[in-house]
Formats: C-alpha cells, structure tokens, sequence
C-alpha cells in the first residue's frame, strides 16, 4: 500500500515538473562576468528551436557586447511610474501577462520597485510569470542572495540591501554559474567593459579587489554546486535509485535582539545545504510576555520572525521560565540534529551563577551538532 501511494506520488511530480512554466536563473560572482549576455544568447538559440521569447527587462548598463545580442528579440514597452517629481521605468508586470509568451527574460532579480507597483520585489513579478504559465530567464549576482547576506559582509565589508529570498532557487528548474576568473573580470573592468572610466578605479581598490572577488566566486560555486546537488538527490529518491538518508533537521535558537538575524541567515543557509527542514524556536520567558516586553523588543522579533518566514523556517514560540528548558525540550521531541546559537554577551560570572544554555545542550542533547556565531563586528558599507 505504502509502495503504490509513494508510486502515485512520483508519477504527480513528474505530471507537474512537466507541465508547470519552467525558471533558469543566471547567477554570478559580480557584475560583468556575462551573465544578461549569455541569457540573451540562449535566449536566441530557443527562438530559432521556433519558442516565442520576449524581453519584459534587461538592463545593459551601455555594454556594447550586451546591447548588441538583443538583436531582434521583441521588448516589451517599460512602464513608466510616477515617483516624488521624478518619472521612472519598471518592467510592466500586466502587458507581458497580457501579451502571453511563452518565454520572458526578467533581468536584475532583486530590483526593488517602484512604489506603486504591484509588487514589492522583481522577482515577486516572477513569481506572477510562473504562476501565469510563462517561463522565465532571469540573473542574479550572488551577493543579493538573502542568507549570503552575513558571507559577502564578512569578506567585502559591504551590506547588501537588495535581496532575494534562497527559496526562490528551490523553485528554480536549472541554475546556470556563469563563471569567469577573478584576473579575468578585472582585465573587463580596467578595459571599461563594466563600468564607465571614472569608476574603474575606485572598483578595483573596493568591490573588485582579487580577494573579494575570490570569495564572491567560491560562493557563487558553492551554492549552485549545492543546488543541482539536492536537485539530483530528489530526483534519484523519486526515481528509486537510491535509499532516502535519514532527515537531518536544524534549529535556530531566536531572539528578539537584532543578532538573531545573522543566526536566521546561517541556518537557513546549513538547512539549504542538507536539504533539511529548519525550525527558527523562540521561548517567550515571563519577562518577555505581551504584557513586558519592551516595546523595542516586541519590533525587532517581528522583524526576525518575517525574515524567518521568508527564508523557510518553520516558527515555534513557546513558553518557558528558563530559555534552555524550552529549547532542549523542543529538540528532545522532533529529533533535532543541528542547532545554531548566539555567542552570550554574559559575563563569566553570570554565566556561573546563571548556568550556560549551551553547556546544558551538550549534556542533555545527544547527538546533535552545535554551532555558535559570534555578534557581528564588522564596520558596515552599503550598496
């Protein structure tokens, strides 16, 4: 019985995998390795195989080799909204849904847009595109992914604002790295290949410099490797290939301070990687109940809980007296094998008097792999 329902249950996957409207996503280590370039290459290649493709964005930021493979690719008209006395340009979500093709080229995906759009987010338009049954072609820099946030910080010294949620990846059918050495990309730049002459040298000291750029491509590697790599995994358990392994599962421990977000970011991050289920727990102790909480706290574990949601975690609040009694509890019972916590604050002799959390974890959960982040100290730069 249990054989013919996981059968049946295959067969819809691969009915739905087959008829749903497809996502390429184009995802690079920085600007200028090629990524709208080969996204309108390609798109070419589906038009001549007899595809109806259309341009809904690009944007070519005055590359000549770029410009020139639109070609004779149909555009649809930008919108044009009103904003504070200034008129600006969005991709028109409504007249490609009317215009219906059957293949839409959406770059710049984390975009946010205009107020007074539909939605938020570009890649919110997306998502509008998929649901219509139009597929969709779209790139990314890997820095605007949101639990990379705390990674390209750390390395560049930079915090990203503009950022897509890493569930959209879940969604997406392929994932193209499009890679280029990091001598290479800066031979683009100081070429004027990328940016305009008076920010060549400014990028080359600041967001170009070969370590950055390093990084940024390791991680770029990293996660598509870890992207098709969960997507061959389902695929192989779908198939009967292999045996499903036995399903790891990860606990962020949340607060209602402001750091919990870089521990929100890592474990949806370590989640991703295992293609684990990820639970973000918060114990609301006596001082923390609706009647106390400071109205400062209250704000900031909105603020976290939202972020939790849209990165995948599954929201557990609980009650208890003592932090450490709650969570242990809640890992006791769903088998949790990969917990995330926040370096304390607390003094050494607060923590004597007090216990550790962490401690009481390593006694009494067997198993289950612990990891700790320290607060952020690095001096933030905004792009």
């Amino acid at each position: 019985m249990n054989r013919d329902k996981s059968r049946v249950e295959n067969i819809l996957a691969k009915l739905e995998e087959s008829s749903r409207a497809k996502l390429r996503v184009y995802i690079g280590a920085a600007p200028g390795v090629g990524k709208t370039y080969q996204m309108l290459h390609d798109s070419h290649l589906l038009k001549q195989q007899g595809y109806d493709v259309v341009i809904g964005f690009v944007e070519t930021y005055g590359r000549v080799e770029t410009e020139a493979q639109i070609k004779d690719l149909e555009i649809i008209a930008r919108k044009k909204i009103g904003y504070r006395n200034v008129v600006l340009e969005e991709f028109d979500l409504e007249a490609t849904l009317k215009r219906r093709p059957q293949i839409c080229i959406v770059d710049e995906l984390a975009h946010t847009n205009v107020p007074g759009s539909k939605n938020r987010k570009r890649y919110e338009d997306v998502l509008d595109l998929l649901d219509a049954g139009i597929s969709v072609m779209t790139a990314i820099n890997i820095q605007h992914l949101e639990t990379l946030n705390d990674a390209v910080e750390k390395s560049a010294g930079i915090k990203v604002r503009e950022t897509v949620p890493d569930s959209f990846l879940k969604r997406a059918d392929e994932i193209v790295n499009i890679d280029v050495t990091t001598d290479e990309l800066r031979n683009r730049l100081k070429q004027g290949k990328i940016y305009k002459p008076e920010k060549i040298e400014q990028s080359l000291t600041n967001f170009f410099r070969k370590g950055n750029l390093s990084t940024l491509r390791e991680l770029a590697l990293r996660t598509v490797a870890e992207e098709v790599g969960e997507k061959a995994a389902k695929y192989r358990e779908r198939e009967g290939l292999e045996p499903a392994q036995l399903p790891e599962k990860v606990m962020v421990c949340m607060s209602s301070n402001q750091t919990a977000q870089k521990l929100i970011r890592t474990g949806a991050r370590i989640a991703g990687r295992l293609g684990a289920r990820w639970y973000a727990v918060y114990i609301e102790t006596p001082a923390e109940n609706p009647k106390r909480i400071k109205p400062s706290d209250e704000h900031q574990l909105k603020e976290n809980i939202e972020l939790a949601k849209d990165l995948g975690a599954t929201i557990i609040k609980l009650k208890s007296k003592k932090p450490a009694d709650g969570l242990i509890e809640f890992a006791k019972r769903e088998g949790i094998t990969h917990v995330i916590f926040g370096h304390s604050a607390r003094s050494r002799w607060d923590t004597l008097l007090k216990g550790s959390v962490i401690n009481r974890f390593l006694e009494e959960v067997k198993g289950a792999s612990i990891q700790i982040i320290p607060p952020q100290s690095i001096k933030e730069r905004v792009i």
